[in-house]
């Protein structure tokens, strides 16, 4: 019997007011969305876990050996692209002449060229190469571009460091949420989900301590400053990638860490609810165009875009927002620390409760009002610091618990290996063409309001919000007529190769 049953009745009224859904139809309340009652009940339908362990032992079990690596991963990846934000504070834009048209913004833009383009191949090559060997090369690699970047002389060759940057971290946020989807059931993805985005927020916090003390190298050995952080966090990450080659995970079928039995168990309890993995089956064009024709994609990359705007400038700017308060470099820096702090303990809570509850849309629509508050704060105050401070919390809580929200939703309501292997690289990869809106929002003579930017944000936001809930409409809707349809001739192979577009198939809301 799976160990969140004796939570399903104390949540069941919350939760069937939160779907609108009738307590006297003959649908019934389980993990994986909505299903009929005349299909088994899912303490029946869940295998039985090997009798040496339990199923919350072994769930304990791979959050250790899944979680860390990965979250080190991309605390590390996540620090290395943004760190040029605390480097602008030590004089990386005087030192390279990037005070003029827009060259430290064009900069910022380059980098997602190739972390668009090669996002989907990444993860398509993740699966054939297996994690642990795909995830480290990269990680090494965007390590040494990093250390590189402390050494470019001139603009020309910051663009070009740049562009591999994005070359070599394309394929680490889509890869670690499919690989995260590969080993948890939807009841239990949200907070692992947030977790692992935590370490975006930490590397954001980190950054600002470690440029802080860094910093302090200027003119050491002849560098300033600025070139002190690529150098350090760079040779760190490259060092760091060396060693994650033996500590990351593989999906739950190539584990060495597992038994036959347990892998076998843990294969069964995801296919429960996703369907069989398919991770021997080859992706093809046809999937890949078939899985793009549902709406549902397109409001799955929106609601994740409309994240993305207020997120990068956020991440970029910060420093430079608190600059223009008259604070010093090093004050700078640890200014920007305490948001990053409040974001990761908002973004933890807001997952647990939206997994308690096994509900998404209600919490991402939460979290999303948080930072329109923050946003609004910062459009409409121009002459108090404190409050103007205050509200970066609210946009950096609101903004970095919303995105775990939106792609852990979106990702578990795709199934088997195929689906997601395509789904999570399409969501990120198209979301993340608004990085160059956002970059291009926050342009230096608009300083020190930059009221256009926020206003853009705030926009954007609130597309976030609105994709959110027609995305819950879709899901709802297919729900629904699923459940009116009779009852098909198809084989289970067929269903196996739908994944979530199966007439037997529900989706989460």
């Amino acid at each position: 019997m799976p160990p969140h049953k004796e939570l399903i009745q104390p949540r069941k009224a919350f939760f069937d007011l939160l779907t609108h859904r009738n307590t006297g139809t003959k649908s019934t309340e389980l993990e994986s969305g909505f299903q009929d009652e005349v299909q088994p009940p899912i303490e029946d339908a869940q295998p039985v876990c090997p009798p040496h362990t339990t199923d919350q032992r072994l769930l304990n079990r791979i959050d250790l050996h899944v979680l860390p690596w990965l979250c080190i991963m991309y605390l590390l990846a996540f620090l290395d692209r943004v760190n040029i934000g605390n480097a602008r504070v030590f004089g990386l834009e005087r030192d390279l002449d990037l005070g003029h048209d827009n060259r430290f913004n064009v900069a910022l833009v380059i980098f997602f060229i190739p972390y668009i383009l090669c996002e989907i191949p990444s993860n398509l090559l993740l699966k054939k190469f297996k994690p642990h060997v795909w995830l480290s090369i990269n990680t090494v690699g965007f390590g040494l571009i990093s250390l590189i970047q402390g050494f470019v002389q001139n603009y020309s060759g910051l663009l070009a460091v740049r562009f591999f940057l994005g070359v070599f971290e394309s394929g680490m946020y889509p890869g670690c949420f499919y690989l995260i989807g590969c080993w948890y059931r939807r009841p239990e993805a949200q907070k692992r989900y947030s977790f692992f985005f935590g370490s975006t927020i930490l590397a954001g916090g980190f950054g600002g301590l470690l440029a802080a003390a860094i910093g302090k190298l200027d003119g050491v050995q002849g560098y300033a400053g600025w070139r002190w952080i690529f150098i350090v966090e760079g040779a760190f990450t490259a060092l760091v990638g060396i060693v994650l080659f033996y500590l990351l995970p593989d999906f739950p079928e190539d584990s060495k860490w597992l038994t036959t039995e347990e892998k076998q168990y843990v294969t069964a309890r995801l296919q429960v609810e996703q369907g069989k993995s398919q991770l021997d089956h080859k992706i093809t064009i046809k999937d890949t165009g078939r899985l793009l024709r549902d709406v549902k994609m397109v409001l799955g990359g929106l609601m994740y875009f409309g994240l993305i705007v207020p997120a990068y400038p956020y991440a970029y700017f910060a420093p430079s927002i608190i600059r223009e308060w008259g604070y010093s470099s090093i004050q700078t820096q640890l200014y920007t620390v305490p948001p990053w702090a409040a974001a990761f303990v908002f973004c933890m809570v807001t997952a647990t409760l939206s997994d308690y509850f096994r509900h998404r849309l209600l919490f991402v629509l939460l979290t999303i009002s948080v930072a329109v508050a923050g946003l609004g704060i910062l459009v409409s105050v121009r002459d108090n610091t404190s409050l103007q401070y205050g509200a970066l919390f609210l946009l950096a809580m609101g903004t970095y618990s919303a995105m775990p929200l939106v792609i852990c939703w979106f990702n578990m309501n795709l199934g088997g290996h195929r689906q997601r292997a395509i789904g999570s690289a399409w969501q990120i990869a198209s979301a993340n063409t608004a990085g160059i809106i956002s970059i291009f929002a926050f342009l230096e003579r608009d300083a020190p309001h930059y009221t256009t930017g926020y206003v853009l944000c705030f926009a954007f936001i609130c597309l976030s919000a609105v994709t959110s809930l027609a995305y819950a409409f879709s899901c709802w809707m297919s729900n629904k007529k699923r459940d009116r349809m009779l009852p098909n001739n198809l084989t289970e192979q067929e269903k196996e190769d739908m994944g979530s577009q199966s007439p037997d198939y529900r989706y989460m809301l």
